[in-house]
């Protein structure tokens, strides 16, 4: 009987504990800073600091008042530092690790496996987050199948230390339009870094595999060496895309494509560095996204440079690159920041394109904003401002990013949904 009793009394005492436990409040966190930045006006907060509480950020004022606010918070004190919100890379191959060799691409298809790569992921993915960027978009896995998906699944349950991920698993190009170039034609099932369609029915059939094997947007290439899609077959992604919800994005590098994909619909143009002026005003209409990706680019013009045969043709690249540039920014077209990684040594290392936006013609503020602001519209979630009821993600650095934005390269502290993930003061 005696046991019975005591029995009894163990449940409900733990039941107690649970349902007290269940109703504590979330742990609440401060993080003080020499100055924290309003990322839509471009204003420095002196002094300020930033209520975390949970994963969320609860109050942002001046850090005196915040401390009488909540005088039990954990004080997470950053000094001199200036306090941003976490980044945003709307252009990742997060599965990406290709050798910078002419045949690079094709002997990372044939010589990794899938697991390999998912490892490779898993690296990328801690290095990005730790650079600072706490959102990525991954426009396509680059042969690694659904691994992007896997990768994010992960991260959400926290087996592996990563940015909050969108992902597009494998993209969707023309038959004999994408990477791997050069292959035996009679090495039937070779991997390719896409899937390889053609018509606008075989199109929306590849867009529901996408959709199936858990892409939150898609990718289409609209365009190689040449134009590929017609506008139909775009539209048939598109409209699978839209009908669940989720965006498309394309990797367009020519007007003619550039215009068939937005006339198609899509939610952002990856690349875009030749659409003239009609095509931007109608990228403005119709709300759509531009992604620059400039420094990829701008190293393969500085790289043609020397090269007399490359020279005009690079020349004349840098000179449409600073056109578009030019002309998107009058027009006001949405901006979204881009880096488009593929090699292991340029993961991790996305804050370079906020130098070349600047390099092309974009204020500082301007690139900062593509990278919080634009970031956080194009990837659909409340994130890219310190403001109250957004996830807690913050990075701190010093020095003025706004004078010099290279400072962003060397992030000290990171902070993602209220966990600090990075701490070097």
């Amino acid at each position: 009987m005696l046991s019975g009793i005591r029995s009894t009394l163990l449940v409900a005492l733990l039941s107690i504990a649970s349902a007290a436990a269940a109703a504590a409040p979330p742990p609440t966190k401060l993080v003080v800073a020499s100055r924290v930045l309003d990322i839509r006006t471009g204003h420095y907060l002196p002094n300020g600091g930033v209520l975390v509480s949970g994963d969320r950020i609860e109050g942002v004022g001046p850090a005196a008042e915040l401390r009488s606010r909540a005088p039990q918070a954990q004080v997470i004190d950053l000094g001199s530092r200036t306090l941003l919100p976490g980044l945003v890379d709307a252009h990742t191959h997060v599965m990406a690790r290709i050798p910078d060799s002419q045949d690079g691409y094709i002997l990372n298809l044939a010589t990794k496996s899938q697991a390999f790569r998912a490892l490779e992921g898993a690296a990328d993915a801690r290095a990005i987050l730790r650079s600072g960027f706490t959102t990525i978009r991954d426009v396509e896995s680059e042969g690694a199948g659904c691994g992007d998906a896997a990768l994010r699944d992960a991260v959400t349950q926290g087996l592996v230390e990563g940015p909050r991920m969108k992902v597009a698993t494998r993209g969707i190009a023309q038959v004999g339009q994408y990477n791997p170039f050069g292959v035996a034609a009679d090495l039937a099932g070779f991997p390719t870094g896409a899937q390889m369609v053609s018509g606008p029915e075989e199109v929306r059939r590849a867009a529901r595999e996408q959709i199936g094997c858990g892409a939150d947007l898609l990718k289409i290439y609209v365009d190689w060496r040449h134009p590929t899609f017609t506008v139909e077959e775009i539209k048939a992604a598109v409209d699978e895309a839209h009908k669940v919800g989720i965006k498309i994005a394309a990797h367009a590098t020519l007007q003619q494509g550039i215009l068939n994909a937005v006339t198609a619909g899509v939610d952002s143009v990856e690349h875009g560095w030749r659409a003239d002026a009609a095509t931007l005003k109608l990228m403005k209409a119709k709300g759509i996204f531009w992604v620059p990706t400039l420094t990829g680019a701008d190293r393969g013009i500085e790289s043609g440079l020397a090269n007399p045969e490359q020279r005009d043709r690079v020349l004349a690249l840098r000179e449409s690159m600073k056109s578009t540039v030019a002309n998107a920014r009058q027009l006001g077209v949405k901006i979204a920041l881009g880096f488009d990684a593929t090699s292991a040594d340029q993961q991790g290392h996305s804050a370079d394109e906020l130098k070349t936006m600047v390099k092309y013609g974009f204020t500082p503020l301007e690139a900062i904003q593509a990278a919080t602001l634009g970031g956080a519209e194009l990837y659909g979630e409340r994130i890219g401002v310190i403001e109250p009821g957004t996830y807690a993600d913050l990075i701190g650095v010093e020095g003025d990013p706004l004078a010099d934005v290279g400072t962003l390269a060397a992030v000290s502290f990171v902070m993602k949904g209220g966990e600090v993930i990075k701490d070097e003061r």
